[in-house]
């Protein structure tokens, strides 16, 4: 029987990267959102996905420099429900983090 799977919520860059580093993914931005203060909208890419034609790479060094910027958390799920390997993730407000707290 399935259970629920559990989400955490991360700030720690070491952390975040061994979480997308486990997936191969990687750091990117939603072509066409880059502003002229070096921020852009954040995504990760995983292999096997469809963003190719809506995803531009960045560097970590950059993408951490945006989620800073925005005081933003990465919330990630480890695994799914079965126990499977999970890639669910969403970037959010640490506003919105502590409100749920």
């Amino acid at each position: 029987m399935a259970t629920k799977a559990e989400e955490r919520t991360l700030t720690d860059h070491d952390e975040i990267r061994k979480w997308a580093d486990a997936r191969d993914a990687e750091p990117t931005c939603v072509k066409g959102t880059e502003s002229d203060d070096g921020t852009c909208l954040l995504r990760l890419d995983f292999p096997g996905y469809s963003g190719e034609d809506s995803l531009q790479p960045i560097s970590w060094e950059q993408w951490f420099q945006v989620f800073d910027k925005r005081k933003l958390a990465l919330i990630v799920e480890d695994r799914t429900a079965d126990g499977k390997p999970s890639n669910f993730n969403k970037l959010v407000s640490r506003e919105t983090v502590k409100a749920k707290a």
